[in-house]
């Protein structure tokens, strides 16, 4: 078996991977393990570990609040930021996604949940989600988001 692997001055600063993830409590894991392993590879180890905090937080919710499977797409935007979001059938915008980018309110103390999109919104350069209607495939849904890095314009890219 040969593998190619491209010389670093080859790499494309701008690249996507989508993984489809089942409804599986192995999900979150398998997401943090191809993050780190795409981003390793894009010779992009700053964003690491807060990447792979908040993979996992938006896979889990996934997983949590969803009955089926989720896609987790990660997107370079030049080559200092970075894009991961998760789709999932829950067309269900959960806080604080549902109020857009902003100030965030505390989760109070006696809650039982809440505290792992709220970790996203704080660590996150940028972040959002939005309904997705049905469309031809009969998917619907929604898609969470956030980005780390320089803003979209310092990169010299358009976020997307």
């Amino acid at each position: 078996m040969v593998t190619v692997s491209p010389q670093k001055s080859d790499v494309s600063a701008s690249w996507a991977y989508a993984l489809q993830l089942p409804h599986d409590p192995l999900a979150p894991r398998i997401a943090r393990v191809t993050l780190r392993a795409v981003l390793a590879g894009h010779g992009m180890p700053q964003f690491t570990d807060t990447a792979e905090l908040l993979t996992s937080e938006l896979v889990t919710n996934a997983y949590r609040h969803s009955t089926g499977p989720a896609t987790l797409r990660l997107r370079a935007l030049g080559s200092a930021r970075l894009r991961v979001s998760v789709w999932d059938a829950d067309p269900h915008i959960p806080p604080p996604f549902d109020q857009g980018s902003g100030s965030l309110h505390p989760v109070p103390v006696e809650a039982d949940g809440g505290r792992g999109l709220f970790l996203v919104c704080h660590y996150a350069d940028a972040w959002g989600g939005y309904p997705l209607g049905d469309d031809l495939f009969g998917q619907g849904g929604k898609l969470l988001w956030c980005e780390l890095g320089l803003p979209a314009a310092a990169c010299g890219a358009a976020a997307a």
